[in-house]
């Protein structure tokens, strides 16, 4: 190699994201509506974990024992605090994929994890990766695999390449320019270019509304993104080609929409799709069909199969909880051609039977509805539609209590670091992508729930001043005005305290009624 970070950027952090994909917990349901039996999960490990969130939520919130590693120092030691904070015992280090994955002293994984990753490494270190899921993969373990595909990628390719050059032109490693400073000179030049109305742009007209799209996005985020030295985009065929030499399988859409065509496709693309038995091709049209940019599937080694009955009874015994209030879930849903407008008679009667926020398995719900009409077919499906788009989750199967009793200290734990955290306000501003940490960790999901910061604070504050909700603005605004941040309405700063008072009294109100009782619920608050 030819320097310790191989190409990867590393000056720049990388954004606290939550992939809820990487949750074993989401498996079953997954597995089961494609015919499949998910394996128990023991022993797990993320390759090039980020910032950890993922890792350590899910580490935290199960008996899973995890293990990963990420070789920019900086994310290393973010991680290792968080496991330290929960207590989870997650084994996270600062390391390259060569020295990681090579290590004697590595158990056997039930659940291996990348997100992204393969995308934006070496092929060398593509090599080394290859060769730990081949070695450490136990057979019936899972593989979860993210990476940018095509189709979708195909017109974007050359202007990345683009923006990559004039980041790496000689002016720039003279100056020294931090990473964020020369995506920000790339990202104008391309902007100068497009103005020249080159033939590029005319042939892909729609790359003008990705270039402005790009310049809106956090530096952090295009960082690890799309500037590395090294950026694939592959086809599902050759990621199968690859997979297969180590015995896997393609088993089924990680990203729970794309198990439902009927949301996804046209009658005339879902019958093209139908006379197609190859299950590899069959992906590679779908891809085509919605122009796929990025892929998140899980692969098995040596999966087993359910026959239909063991399928119904596994996907009808599922337990689904809302994560979102049922008057803020919409019913309008844009995917990637257009918009699907969902059924308000199959939704409403769901939401208004999930709205106690208590776990429902889905044949309970089916037969609770079954007097409007809806059958299991139809509530797996919706149910599938809700966690696809982050408003319900999946339960894990029930622990033993002394295991349910350690997952409730180390999740507790977690989220009372993480609150501490979101009173020190984070170098970017309230609300910053860059900054915040916006998820907290609920036991009953296993996963990641979404909490804003502001929301956090008011968490915070009632820890400080019980259920007395006129007391949590002045607690807010101590933190929000320590750090001479303001908060934002209707799109407008506002600058006195005694408008930021009022207008965090009004969320503390609303928070109060709405989201608490959800979060609550959730085992989160």
């Amino acid at each position: 190699m030819n320097n310790w970070n191989d190409g990867y950027v590393v000056d720049i952090a990388y954004t606290y994201g939550y992939y809820p994909g990487m949750n074993p917990a989401r498996l079953p349901l997954a597995f089961a509506f494609h015919g499949l039996r998910a394996p128990a999960i023991q022993t797990a490990c993320e390759l090039g974990f980020g910032q950890g969130l993922s890792t350590n939520f899910h580490a935290a919130a199960s008996g899973t024992r995890w293990w990963g590693n990420d070789f920019n120092p900086l994310q290393a030691a973010f991680a290792r605090e968080l496991a330290a904070a929960s207590g989870s015992g997650a084994q996270l280090e600062d390391s390259s994929f060569s020295h990681f994955c090579r290590r004697d002293d590595l158990p056997d994984f039930d659940f291996i994890a990348l997100h992204g990753i393969w995308s934006w490494v070496s092929q060398e270190n593509r090599e080394i990766i290859f060769d730990f899921i081949d070695r450490k993969l136990k057979p019936g373990g899972v593989l979860y695999l993210s990476y940018n595909t095509q189709p979708g990628w195909s017109a974007f390719m050359p202007l990345r390449d683009l923006l990559v050059q004039h980041t790496q032109q000689v002016g720039n490693d003279e100056q020294g320019l931090p990473t964020a400073a020369r995506i920000d000179a790339a990202l104008a030049f391309a902007a100068q270019m497009f103005e020249t109305d080159p033939v590029y742009a005319q042939a892909n007209p729609f790359m003008r509304d990705r270039l402005k799209i790009l310049q809106q996005q956090p530096r952090s985020y295009l960082a690890h993104e799309y500037f590395n030295r090294d950026w694939h985009a592959e086809a599902f065929a050759d990621i199968h080609r690859c997979l297969a030499r180590a015995g896997l399988q393609f088993a089924c859409p990680a990203h729970y929409i794309d198990h439902l065509d009927m949301a996804n496709l046209t009658p005339a693309q879902r019958q093209c799709l139908a006379g197609i038995s190859d299950p590899v091709l069959y992906q590679s049209v779908r891809d085509f069909m919605v122009n796929q940019t990025f892929r998140r599937d899980y692969w098995v080694r040596g999966g087993e199969v359910l026959d239909e009955r063991q399928r119904v009874q596994a996907l009808a015994l599922q337990s689904v909880v809302l994560l979102t209030e049922p008057d803020k879930v919409p019913l309008t849903i844009q995917n990637v051609a257009s918009e699907i407008t969902l059924n308000r008679l199959i939704y409403e009667p769901i939401l208004q039977a999930l709205s106690d926020y208590q776990p429902h398995t889905l044949v309970d719900l089916a037969a609770t509805l079954a007097h409007r009409n809806l059958n299991l077919s139809q509530v797996i499906d919706s149910a599938l539609m809700l966690i696809g788009t982050g408003h319900a989750a999946p339960l894990p199967a029930e622990s033993d209590a002394a295991t349910q009793a350690q997952i409730a200290r180390r999740t507790g734990d977690l989220n009372a670091w993480l609150l501490q955290r979101a009173a020190l306000a984070p170098t970017h501003g309230l609300g910053s992508d860059e900054g915040d940490i916006s998820h907290l960790v609920s036991p009953l999901t296993g996963g990641g729930v979404r909490v804003d910061r502001v929301e956090q604070l008011f968490l915070l504050a009632r820890q400080h001043c019980g259920d007395d909700i006129d007391a949590w603005p002045a607690q807010v605004w101590r933190h929000v005005s320590a750090q001479g941040k303001r908060l934002v309405r209707d799109g407008v700063r506002l600058e006195g305290e005694e408008e930021n008072l009022a207008e965090l009294a009004t969320q503390a109100r609303l928070f109060a009624r709405t989201r608490l009782p959800l979060l609550q619920a959730l085992q989160v608050a």
